[in-house]
């Protein structure tokens, strides 16, 4: 009889620990609708709350987690280096870490982490994650092209570092040789490899106009390292300029397809 009573205890609180399971899973789904709501009106820091309240009640709840994500990155202000604006970064990033902890395939998290790594200038970082987004998603030419502005960035600021030390204007062309030879060692593989990387994105997307802006500016980035090479210079400044044209042209016809029937453009996205 003591036994029986044992196991009709043990049963009762594994009865009551589901039932309370059971709540605290509707309750998450109470607080995440409120977190939504109050999201689609902009009122980030009441959502903020209902998310983490929901976060709390279901650990397992993925979406409250990406909501929760996306309210704290609609309050970063990209460039702003305050505790606070941080804070809002640093939070999404963790909510995505978290979501990746559960589900490792999880593609938008890894761009979520890897485009707050860029905001940040957290260069290394981005470029991971982006990387880790195609292995998993290859034929999404934003990704390569977030790749192609990170090689970018990292070799325009290895040269204008360069200039600076040299006591050159920003107006000043490079002449030194040596400096050159330098440079085209240090920043050669970012702009190699941004070339690539920008081409594999219009080869997914061939209106790609912003990967063709950026095409323009890694051959004069490399034509900047060239001053010791003047053919190949001029070579590259061509190469430059076609590519401008082509951008030009790709916007253009993205405008006139976008033109409604009394003129006015309509939305559309790239």
């Amino acid at each position: 009889m003591k036994v029986s009573l044992r196991v009709l205890a043990l049963i009762a609180v594994a009865a009551l620990a589901l039932s309370n399971a059971g709540c605290d899973k509707l309750r998450a789904r109470d607080q995440l609708n409120k977190g939504v709501a109050s999201y689609k009106n902009a009122r980030y820091e009441v959502a903020i709350e209902h998310f983490k309240n929901a976060v709390a009640l279901d650990p397992s709840l993925q979406n409250a987690k990406l909501y929760l994500a996306a309210a704290y990155v609609a309050q970063y202000i990209p460039g702003v280096d305050s505790p606070e604006n941080l804070q809002n970064a640093n939070g999404a990033i963790a909510q995505y870490k978290d979501v990746l902890a559960q589900d490792p395939k999880n593609v938008n998290s890894m761009k979520g982490i890897a485009g707050l790594s860029l905001q940040m200038k957290k260069f290394d970082d981005a470029k991971n994650y982006y990387g880790q987004a195609i292995n998993l998603d290859p034929n999404d030419p934003e990704a390569y092209y977030s790749i192609g502005v990170i090689d970018w960035t990292m070799a325009f600021q290895s040269r204008m570092e360069e200039r600076a030390k040299i006591g050159l204007r920003a107006d000043e062309p490079l002449k030194d040789k040596k400096v050159c030879a330098k440079l085209r060692e240090s920043g050669g593989p970012a702009i190699e490899d941004g070339i690539s990387n920008l081409t594999k994105a219009l080869s997914l997307r061939q209106d790609y106009d912003d990967a063709m802006a950026y095409m323009n500016l890694m051959y004069r980035e490399k034509a900047d390292r060239e001053c010791d090479q003047p053919d190949q210079r001029a070579a590259d400044l061509k190469t430059a300029d076609e590519w401008v044209d082509k951008a030009m042209a790709a916007k253009k016809a993205k405008a006139q397809k976008s033109a409604g029937p009394n003129g006015i453009t309509l939305d559309q996205s790239k």
